[in-house]
């Protein structure tokens, strides 16, 4: 009589981890606005660094700096060419985030579409943003 229990699976065979979402994603504007930036920026840059700080009549706003390194808790998007590190205190506040940029008569600026952002001051400076909640 011969043993039919199946064969184990071999020990070398390990799951797959499951992709990470991007946490977000670039307009064609902004991209183009963030080349130009990146081209003309002294001293060279690597990207532009996004986050989230505390302040503001509605508690939050977005900040977008220069970066001149890739720390190594940041989170790095890689869009339409150019690169965007995402401060990893903020990761859950912009996941699912799009990156806009706007520019007219009277200003020119980053605009943040988020799905996570609850309301905003009425002067626009600040956000309340609550954290994208977990895959399950």
């Amino acid at each position: 009589m011969t043993n039919m229990t199946p064969a184990s699976p071999t020990p070398s065979a390990k799951p797959k981890p499951r992709p990470r979402p991007q946490v977000m994603r670039l307009t064609e504007a902004a991209a183009q606005r963030i080349t130009e930036l990146t081209q003309r920026a002294d001293p060279e840059i690597v990207g532009l660094r996004v986050g989230i700080k505390n302040g503001g009549c509605a508690g939050q706003s977005y900040t977008v700096e220069y970066a001149h390194d890739v720390k190594p808790t940041d989170e790095v998007v890689e869009d339409k060419g150019v690169k965007i590190l995402v401060d990893p205190k903020a990761v859950l506040f912009l996941l699912g985030t799009e990156m806009d940029y706007k520019s007219d008569k009277m200003q020119s600026q980053f605009i943040f579409n988020n799905p996570n952002q609850t309301g905003a001051c009425g002067c626009g400076e600040s956000v309340q943003l609550t954290p994208a909640k977990a895959e399950g």
